[in-house]
């Protein structure tokens, strides 16, 4: 029996949201474009949906007027990427992202349950090759947020960048976005 390599195809953004358009694929199915592959997203148990709303409401409260935090939602990071991730913080107002997604954000948080290992190491590759200043995960597995800053090139990393400073942060402190120095997020009011 012959074997022959496996190849790939690479999508696009403007493929993906292509085929969005066409009915291919609908807007509520769990497929994510991340370095130019089709990724179907982890399920979302309730523990993982009630961390997202918490971890939502709780950077609502800490970012105040003029700052958007989206949900699930897409972010158009580069030309082959448009990640959803569970939470992202963004400026300005519901209207101005009315034609086009995000194509950066000023922190980006995943929560993480089956997850973990991807989030840390292929997300957290394709964020800091974005430049994504502030990457946090709500590790639900350990209980704890990784804060994750200071995206550089690192060749031995998935997409080519790795974050250099990671500090783990558990109930009872708090953490203090860098877009917005002036605000306090309990990690207690991140975890279900």
């Amino acid at each position: 029996m012959a074997t022959y390599p496996i190849r790939t195809r690479r999508w696009t953004r403007k493929e993906y949201d292509r085929l969005t358009e066409l009915g291919i694929l609908h807007e509520d199915e769990p497929i994510e474009l991340i370095g130019g592959q089709l990724i179907v997203a982890e399920p979302k148990s309730s523990l993982h949906a009630t961390a997202v709303r918490l971890t939502a409401e709780a950077l609502r409260r800490a970012f105040g007027e003029g700052w958007l935090v989206m949900t699930q939602d897409p972010v158009g990071l580069d030309e082959e990427s448009e990640p959803e991730p569970d939470v992202m913080v963004v400026p300005g107002r519901i209207r101005d992202y009315r034609d086009a997604h995000p194509e950066s954000a000023v922190l980006i948080l995943e929560v993480a349950l089956s997850s973990l290992a991807f989030d840390r190491r292929h997300k957290g590759s394709l964020y800091a090759r974005a430049g994504v200043a502030d990457y946090w995960i709500v590790n639900l597995v350990d209980r704890v947020v990784e804060v994750r800053r200071q995206p550089a090139p690192d060749a031995s990393a998935d997409f080519g960048a790795a974050y250099m400073d990671i500090v783990i942060a558990q109930p009872g402190e708090t953490l203090t976005p860098l877009a917005k120095p002036g605000a306090r997020v309990a990690v207690d009011d991140l975890l279900p």
